[in-house]
């Protein structure tokens, strides 16, 4: 993705968890969402998600993309795309139709790309396979 657009989708971001701050549930949005302290819990939406640097997540993630600076630990489905940045660490599943992985990111995960999952509905549960 060029800069000029990453400035722009990081400019119209609806909701953010800062940096120090914990969660513990389920979080729902529209529009763009940031996330800098920790998260567990479940996510939902067709928006984009943004792990920041300082992020932590543990949750079941159903989006439409994700953009990964941080660390997350469980199962990722989005309906468009995942990219994990350099800087990013991932341990659980991910299944997608595109897959961008930069040099350097750390990557503990069964991945499959597949055609366009079905858009994350609210409220609706990840199956998951032990």
């Amino acid at each position: 993705m060029k800069e000029k657009e990453r400035e722009i989708l990081d400019s119209k971001i609806a909701g953010l968890i800062a940096q120090g701050t914990e969660l513990k549930g389920d979080l729902t949005f529209k529009g763009s969402f940031r996330i800098e302290g920790y998260l567990k819990g479940t996510v939902t939406s067709d928006s984009l998600l943004i792990v920041g640097e300082k992020g932590r997540v543990e949750a079941d993630i159903r989006v439409g993309q994700i953009i990964i600076n941080g660390e997350i630990k469980g199962n990722i489905q989005a309906s468009d795309r995942v990219e994990i940045h350099n800087k990013g660490r991932v341990f659980g599943t991910i299944q997608a139709p595109r897959l961008i992985v930069e040099e350097g990111a750390y990557l503990e995960a069964n991945c499959q790309t597949t055609e366009k999952t079905a858009p994350p509905q609210a409220g609706q549960a990840v199956k998951t396979e032990n």
